[in-house]
């Protein structure tokens, strides 16, 4: 048991409170939060930890969205469009995966624990990516990607999900969940998707899915033309779609689903989405990267929005404060204060809630994940913004109410 004290304690609940002068008690997960003198009195026997000067303790950030297998990349890839990106990952893969190895991935996540990412969600595309996963100190909820479009092959490609997906299930912990991502409307085959889907239901996993992230992908799904009508007619002669919005989004029904980008979303997807439980990845460098516009979060409900920084082949950093901080210039008709709040709700309690992992607040009952900041801002108010301006790496870290 240990009792840590700070000048501030920024809770990320859902009145967003900033407690002065006060302190946790610990193990695990969170027993208490008072001052420090009425908790060293009620728990005489915990180890004390006083940090110094302006701290501040806040909850773990929580990355909902990670591709590591293109950790590799700085320059192979071509930004700027969608589908001249997409080509060149398609060019360049082969390469990619063969120079990230696990020294490559575990650099990155060295990164991320370095700036205070104590939970991600890896989606994995290959399995190459697993060992670092299971070895890394973080939570890592192991989304197994299922993706192909042709229907000669759905048995194959499933055979193959299964087996990557055992792999995780045969090593789950507790910093190990085993997750299902389904790659996106253009990309699988929906009985490849149904038969995945299945197994998410039968074992309660979290799902993960890339959802009109682009405008090649709306014109493609709404009337079979656009970018992606060439794209695949490269591939396959006559190719259509395979789902309309509407009902691939129906599939997910019954699935803790999180749906990535939807830069392209209308208003009426939206709202389905939110009906049908799920939640909204917003990932604004990669958005930026590729050209497919800005997601208008003023129209999304609140509570369903997370930020993730998706992966290197459309981003420079893996760290979610320099994802805050494009996130604060991209949303530039927003109210920064106000702005600035949402996005540490985004990287806490609602990627938390997202992957459906019992932290991503400082309160009673739950994980004891939480980083150590500094801050000189003496003004409540301005609390927020001030600490994603200037915060690049946390000063130290905590998971499962140990220092990694």
């Amino acid at each position: 048991m240990k009792i840590i004290s700070a000048d501030y304690i920024l809770t990320c609940n859902d009145k967003f409170e900033i407690l002065q002068n006060s302190a946790i008690c610990f193990e695990k997960t969170i027993l208490d939060i008072d001052k420090f003198e009425n908790l060293t009195q009620k728990y005489p026997e915990a180890e004390v930890i006083e940090l110094p000067k302006n701290s501040l303790i806040m909850p773990g950030l929580i990355n909902p969205h990670v591709h590591l297998e293109f950790s590799s990349n700085k320059s192979s890839l071509k930004y700027g469009d969608f589908i001249t990106w997409l080509n060149s990952v398609i060019q360049k893969r082969d390469d990619l995966l063969c120079t990230c190895n696990d020294e490559t991935i575990n650099k990155q996540l060295k990164i991320m624990q370095k700036s205070g990412t104590t939970t991600f969600g890896a989606i994995s595309s290959f399995g190459n990516d697993f060992e670092a996963c299971y070895k890394t100190p973080q939570r890592v909820v192991f989304f197994t990607e299922v993706l192909g479009s042709s229907p000669n092959s759905v048995d194959i490609l499933f055979a193959d999900f299964k087996s990557r997906l055992r792999v995780a299930q045969d090593n789950e912990n507790e910093r190990l969940i085993p997750a299902i991502s389904i790659h996106s409307p253009y990309s699988t085959h929906p009985i490849l998707a149904r038969n995945a889907l299945d197994i998410a239901r039968k074992f309660k996993y979290v799902v993960s899915t890339h959802f009109m992230e682009s405008v090649a992908e709306r014109d493609w799904l709404d009337h079979g033309t656009g970018e992606f009508n060439e794209f695949f007619n490269n591939f396959t002669p006559n190719s259509k779609p395979m789902n309309d919005a509407k009902d691939y989004i129906e599939l997910f029904r019954g699935c803790k689903t999180l749906f990535t980008h939807c830069v392209q979303a209308n208003k009426q997807e939206l709202e389905l989405i939110k009906e049908i439980g799920g939640n909204v990845t917003h990932c604004p460098v990669s958005n930026r990267l590729l050209g497919i516009g800005r997601l208008e979060i003023e129209h999304i409900d609140k509570s369903i929005l997370n930020l993730g920084t998706d992966g290197l082949s459309s981003n420079i950093s893996l760290n979610l404060w320099d994802e805050m901080r494009a996130a604060l210039m991209m949303h530039f008709q927003a109210d920064l204060q106000k702005l600035a709040t949402l996005l540490l709700k985004m990287v806490t309690r609602n990627g938390a809630s997202a992957l459906n992992i019992n932290a991503g607040e400082i309160s009673k009952g739950k994980l004891a994940d939480f980083i150590i900041c500094e801050t000189s801002c003496k003004e409540i108010d301005n609390m927020a913004l001030e600490l994603i301006l200037h915060t690049k790496f946390a000063k130290s870290t905590f998971i499962g109410g140990e220092k990694i």
